[in-house]
């Protein structure tokens, strides 16, 4: 059967095939763009961690255990822009490692669903609490957007950190009432961190759990 080509060359000539094209230019270290974060499962499973439903990756060189996450920018000037980066649940490397991923897990989740982080009252440690991995999966909040070197050697995009309710521009971005931070500080992004977004994001609301995970997650490298 004989195929037409619309260039008129053969199958097997590309002298005429458009050149390609340059990939984007990097997202500004710094900048504040709200995402949806989603979980491609691994398929490892602790139940005495509580790590259930294939979500967690194991490492095969490391035997790190990580999330390993993809963000998808969801409005503004960078909206459909992707970042991935590997949120760690088990790593030799010590304690300070499962504090930074604890961190950032429990960020999220005051970003998500609108929590100061120095709110302590039961509705805000409820908010923090989730019934297992499939309460992240798609989960959406303001994200600070940083910097980091990929396995050649190049700059790529990942994110570090999640911007909370006491952040000065958070309200703005989710279309919320301000929330002062009773000691005066921000959390997140800079200062001087330029908006990508001034709508309204979707908040979800937070989900009753019985208890907090019982892991003690890390960032794995």
């Amino acid at each position: 059967m004989n195929t037409t080509h619309t260039s008129g060359s053969s199958w097997n000539d590309f002298n005429d095939a458009q050149a390609q094209q340059g990939g984007f230019d990097l997202i500004p270290k710094g900048t504040i763009v709200p995402v949806r974060m989603s979980i491609k499962p691994g398929g490892f499973d602790d139940y005495t961690q509580g790590w259930t439903d294939g979500y967690a990756t194991q490492s095969n060189e490391t035997g790190a255990v990580y999330l390993a996450a993809e963000f998808v920018v969801t409005a503004g000037q960078y909206a459909k822009r992707k970042m991935w980066t590997n949120i760690g649940l088990h790593s030799a490397k010590g304690p300070a490692w499962g504090q930074m991923g604890r961190g950032f897990i429990r960020a999220l989740l005051n970003s998500a669903r609108n929590v100061h982080p120095e709110d302590n009252s039961p509705q805000a440690s409820a908010a923090r609490r989730i019934n297992g991995f499939v309460d992240l999966d798609g989960v959406e909040f303001l994200a600070r957007v940083d910097v980091e070197k990929d396995g050649r050697g190049d700059d790529r995009n990942i994110v570090r950190l999640a911007v909370e309710p006491d952040h000065k521009d958070y309200a703005a971005f989710m279309g919320v009432p301000s929330k002062a931070s009773p000691g005066g500080g921000n959390s997140g992004a800079p200062a001087a961190a330029t908006p990508a977004f001034a709508g309204n994001a979707h908040v979800p609301q937070a989900r009753p759990a019985a208890s907090a995970p019982s892991g003690k997650p890390s960032w794995a490298q």
